[in-house]
């Protein structure tokens, strides 16, 4: 078994004596109150025994933490008091992610964790290890993984930069000597690891026959396959990306500092807002004064958040580049948090390519993937392949990753937009219910001109609609769904899990229904399950029975041909 990084035991040692000392803490408190001879004047002494306790406990536990790569699975060991044991079989890791803070990045340090299929988080982390190791992991555990799954772990023969001359050598052209020669010794590792070591014939300086010899224990250093680079996320494109995209986390985190720290932001807004007419204090003012400190606020708290998704887009983003080694996607991004990580082919669900209003005025997409698991984003199974790029060009990787042809898209019938429209006349009553009941229990008057959101029914229904569609390819089906957040799904038939068809009571009644696809991709949180909503009931039973036959179709091709169903090639 290996061992960490020896600055593993002092980061054990601080986090737990971290959490530790709270346990006496706690009990002196809670003792003092019940107890006389207890005081609180033992807190500083318990604080400290606890933190020394709990300090010893990590390095013990950074000593009974090993870990090793078998020829069948990675384990690891670790636990103190109970012992844990775990054996991970190469088939089900899905990546090896190497995460490195500034902090580690100036220390040569890195963070490893091992992803499976299926599962919901992280099955292994290795904290801390040093980067040569990371990468040296890394590389061991892609390249069996490769192997168990039966996957190449060799680039294509496609000429890149340094693939001219075995291109040349291979069509009978000819070559300079040193350019074969050098292709041949870069080849020699790879080629002698797996055969056996041819055992001497001579004695050895002690002289020892070659019979009482033991054989040097193998070592697994076959260099990586080189690396293709596929795209890499220019400066021009990151600024666009970060200025065009809005994180959900953004929204959170300003949120969490509001909560933090209420009051204080309120004063800043009390003093904003009055040179506009705002309140001179929160006890004090009119309705039209709160109104002003209404708008300002949600003007600012817009403005912060949107800041907060730049920024954080810019950070997590930076220097993205995607590559290819043998059938893997490999990425690596990020500024303050550098990630580096891979996107097993064999485990990709689904290609899922996304706008919004702001990239589509300027005509650039992303290019999302979505796997049969966990990822590193904390987003599921879904993992950016092209975070932006101009949208012929992600639409050529898509249809080179995939295979599917141009899809035609089919629409909802016009029935559908006169149900958007009475929803969202629904949702504008609701509102201007809500802004009148408002007005009868504070001074607000002219509670009507709400109203007003009843010009935005027709254009939101509209838009809905028309952005709505579905393609009934041959080998795959393709959704697409929304406005703010555009998705254009690609799922090939032998991914889908489950085809659902869903009838609302008001569906029912106007012979509407939807047509839910299900992958084994965990990425439901953010993004709904690929739906395609509200087709004629006859057209959603013809697609259910044709996306079933076309399924068994595909696995019975895909059985006998053992094909994993996508390439790499984006040249």
């Amino acid at each position: 078994m290996n061992r960490l990084h020896p600055f593993s035991a002092f980061t054990y040692a601080i986090q737990y004596g971290l959490l530790w000392l709270w346990i006496p803490v706690f009990l002196v408190i809670g003792l003092a109150g019940v107890f006389e001879p207890v005081s609180m004047a033992w807190l500083p002494f318990g604080a400290l025994l606890g933190f020394l306790l709990g300090a010893a406990y990590g390095v013990v536990y950074y000593y009974r933490f090993g870990y090793a790569v078998t020829p069948d699975t990675f384990d690891v060991a670790s636990g103190v008091f109970a012992r844990r044991s775990r054996e991970i079989p190469y088939r089900r890791i899905q990546n090896v992610d190497v995460r490195q803070g500034v902090f580690q990045r100036l220390l040569g340090l890195a963070v490893v964790t091992i992803e499976t299929a299926g599962g919901g988080s992280s099955e292994a982390a290795l904290s801390f290890v040093s980067k040569s190791e990371a990468d040296r992991l890394q590389h061991q555990i892609r390249r069996r993984t490769a192997q168990v799954n039966g996957r190449s772990e060799t680039p294509s023969t496609e000429p890149t930069e340094g693939e001219a001359p075995r291109e040349r050598a291979e069509s009978g052209e000819p070559t300079e000597p040193s350019e074969v020669d050098a292709e041949a010794e870069r080849e020699a590792p790879s080629e002698s690891s797996e055969s056996e070591v041819p055992a001497p014939t001579e004695p050895d300086e002690a002289g020892r026959p070659p019979a009482e010899r033991r054989p040097a224990p193998s070592t697994d250093r076959r260099p990586e396959p080189q690396r293709k680079r596929l795209f890499a996320l220019e400066s021009r494109e990151l600024l666009l990306y970060s200025l065009t995209t809005l994180r959900p986390a953004a929204i959170a985190a300003v949120g969490f500092v509001f909560f933090l720290a209420t009051d204080s932001i309120l004063e800043v807004l009390l003093t904003i807002s009055q040179p506009f007419g705002g309140p001179e204090d929160l006890a004090t003012g009119d309705a039209q004064s709160y109104g002003v400190l209404t708008v300002v606020s949600a003007i600012n708290g817009i403005v912060i958040t949107y800041l907060v998704s730049v920024a954080y887009t810019f950070a997590t983003y930076y220097d993205f580049q995607l590559g290819r080694v043998g059938d893997d996607f490999v990425y690596e991004r990020g500024l303050l948090q550098r990630y580096s990580g891979s996107i097993p082919v064999e485990k990709v669900q689904s290609v899922t390519v996304t706008d919004n209003p702001l990239q589509r005025a300027i005509e650039y997409a992303g290019l999302w993937v979505e796997t049969a698991g966990y990822g590193p984003d904390s987003s599921g199974g879904s993992q950016s392949a092209v975070p932006l790029a101009r949208t012929a060009h992600v639409h050529r990787f898509t249809e080179t990753l995939t295979g599917v042809e141009t899809p035609k898209f089919e629409s909802p019938p016009p029935l559908a937009r006169r149900r958007y429209l009475v929803r969202y006349s629904l949702i504008a009553a609701v509102v201007v219910g809500i802004v009148f009941a408002i007005a009868h229990v504070t001074p607000l008057e002219r509670w009507y001109l709400a109203a007003i959101v009843f010009a935005a029914v027709p254009p939101a229904a509209h838009l809905r609609y028309v952005h709505l569609g579905y393609y009934v390819g041959e080998d795959h089906l393709v959704i697409r769904r929304g406005f703010w957040r555009r998705r254009t799904t690609v799922i090939p038939y032998y991914r889908i899990q489950t085809v659902t068809t869903r009838r609302s009571i008001f569906q029912r009644r106007l012979g509407l229904a939807s047509l839910v696809v299900d992958t084994a991709s965990s990425r439901t949180f953010f993004w709904a399950t690929p739906t395609i909503y509200d087709v004629d009931l006859e057209d959603a039973r013809d697609t259910h029975r044709t996306g079933r036959k076309r399924l068994q179709s595909a696995l019975r091709e895909r059985a006998r041909a053992d094909d994993v169903g996508f390439s790499v090639d984006f040249t």
